[in-house]
């Protein structure tokens, strides 16, 4: 091979070097962004403010986690906290303990992927499911910066119990409270993917109204 041949295919040899070494480079920065995604760092860091002042107007949770599996609590951390969204069971006169047990039972049953952080019942009692660190499979693609509540309620309407209702908003407005957030940022699944849910605030867009207004309203008084 001539001189001349031989420093071309050099060239070729040290271009496609960098062509690859260029590939390397932005398959490893693509690894690395959606590892930053997922972990909540590049969508904003998960903060949440804690102490006396935040506590003292904390509701009574029953806190019963979910065991850690793929079907209800991957264990996935969520990042910066945009919005708390309100789900409803769709199972009439279901507890918040039933609900909370049909979470955990999909770990054996595998039957889909479905949960929620927290769990409001028929009393006004309220089970917390999933750490609000960690993602729970309720809303979709807002799974990752949103807190998920999940309502009962005895009639096929959606509509709730006087009990039921006043620890949702109990419970909206300090988790408002605790993530700097407001009333417009609650949302329902609804606002999410167009899905009856929850069925009565849905139907009733006034009640849907009238409920952020009440949650401002002990917004107000903490």
């Amino acid at each position: 091979m001539g001189r001349g041949r031989l420093r071309r295919a050099r060239r070729r040899l040290r271009i496609c070097a960098r062509m690859g070494m260029g590939i390397l480079l932005l398959l490893f920065c693509t690894l690395i962004g959606m590892k930053l995604w997922k972990t909540g760092i590049a969508g904003g860091r998960y903060i949440e403010r804690t102490g006396s002042e935040i506590d003292k107007y904390r509701p009574k949770l029953d806190v019963q986690l979910l065991t850690r599996n793929r079907y209800s609590r991957p264990g996935t951390p969520v990042g910066k906290i945009k919005g708390i969204v309100i789900h409803y069971t769709a199972n009439p006169g279901t507890t918040a303990i039933q609900n909370r047990n049909y979470f955990e039972g999909l770990k054996k049953s595998r039957a889909t992927r479905a949960s929620s952080h927290f769990v409001v019942g028929l009393e006004g009692e309220i089970v917390q499911c999933v750490p609000t660190r960690e993602v729970a499979y309720a809303s979709n693609e807002r799974n990752a910066d949103t807190i998920s509540i999940e309502t009962c309620h005895r009639t096929a309407d959606g509509s709730y119990t006087e009990a039921t209702y006043q620890s949702v908003v109990q419970l909206t407005a300090w988790l408002c409270k605790k993530f700097e957030l407001t009333e417009k940022d609650v949302i329902r699944h609804y606002d999410v993917t167009g899905k009856i849910c929850p069925k009565y605030f849905v139907e009733h867009t006034d009640a849907w109204d009238a409920f952020r207004k009440d949650v401002r309203n002990a917004l107000d008084g903490i």
